[in-house]
């Protein structure tokens, strides 16, 4: 039942004759609960959206935020997938017990995240020089037989040969599907991808393959889909953060105008500051969490704009900016 079941899910990740399936990464601090529901409601087109990794901390002990952000209560968009991040199999066995516990029967392993202090720990992309831990780390899916499991990676730390070392155990598992981005984990995310990389693991990989990696506008998506026809879909970050409206001008076909764009973007500010309001505790607290919007949001807005919103002391300065740059940018268009 479990193979038939796995059969099926990945058929479901597959592409129609259309459109490629489109994921919104998950980006801590940034993606979490509030602003996917907002995001699904006013703007859309995402397939899936993934979850902030969970982590175990010292003890044993979960982060009391991080469950909060997977409790079923607190999302509305239509497909969640958790994620976990882990370097032994007893830390994985016990992530993989509180999200199955969560109600979820997905789960995606982190093995990419760049982040030096979680690397030098053999967490994220700090574990992929050491196949023997990633052996032992991935086998232990099998003792999950109601969980369909996924892997996001990347090219390795240091060097592309440590994830081709891992394709016949990533081949042999019984992974739902493995998302690459094809950046190396020194280099966190500057640089520039290796597209060559990536197609030396997509011709090997057997699993259902998504690419991730700046993917920024529907010509990029083109340019992927076109190079690697095979892919099961797209997983995009930084780049919906920063044209929220992107995996829906890509399932319509259609490039939104700024105005409209503006709008359905306000829809998401107001609904995002309204959910805020209920969490956390005064103005400071809520202008600061808004004020992280616009570390990637709508990055053709002037830098003059962009310097009032960020300096912004009081939440009527705030808006006053926000709607500045706003109409500023669309009579520029």
């Amino acid at each position: 039942m479990i193979h038939t079941n796995l059969i099926n899910l990945q058929k479901r990740m597959m592409t129609d004759e259309k459109k490629y399936k489109i994921y919104f990464a998950p980006l801590q601090g940034f993606t979490d609960a509030i602003y996917r529901n907002a995001h699904e409601v006013f703007l859309g087109g995402i397939d899936s959206y993934h979850a902030p990794f969970i982590r175990l901390e010292k003890g044993d002990n979960f982060r009391k935020k991080e469950i909060r952000d997977i409790d079923k209560n607190n999302n509305a968009v239509k497909h969640l997938v958790p994620q976990l991040i882990a370097n032994k199999p007893d830390e994985l066995r016990k992530i993989a017990k509180l999200i199955s516990e969560k109600g979820y029967t997905e789960v995606s392993i982190n093995l990419g995240c760049p982040f030096p202090m979680l690397a030098r720990r053999h967490k994220g992309s700090g574990i992929l020089p050491y196949p023997n831990e990633v052996r032992d780390l991935l086998n232990t899916i099998n003792e999950f037989p109601n969980i369909f499991f996924s892997v996001k990676m990347r090219l390795g730390w240091e060097n592309m040969e440590e994830c081709m070392a891992l394709i016949p155990l990533l081949n042999a598992l019984p992974f739902s599907g493995i998302t690459l981005h094809p950046r190396l984990g020194i280099q966190q995310y500057k640089g520039t991808t290796d597209i060559d990389a990536f197609e030396l693991f997509y011709n090997e990989c057997k699993h259902p393959l998504v690419y991730n990696g700046d993917i920024k506008t529907l010509e990029d998506i083109e340019i992927i889909t076109t190079r690697f026809p095979k892919l099961a879909g797209i997983m995009i970050g930084r780049g919906l953060l920063e044209n929220p409206a992107l995996a829906m001008e890509y399932k319509q076909n259609r490039a939104l105008s700024f105005d409209e764009k503006a709008q359905r973007i306000k829809g998401l500010h107001t609904s995002m500051l309204e959910s805020y309001k209920k969490q956390l505790q005064g103005e400071a607290q809520l202008l600061n969490k808004m004020k992280t919007l616009w570390e990637y949001l709508l990055p053709e807005i002037e830098k003059k704009y962009r310097k009032k919103i960020s300096k912004s002391t009081k939440m009527e300065t705030y808006f006053a900016a926000v709607n500045e740059a706003l109409r500023h940018q669309s009579n520029e268009y």
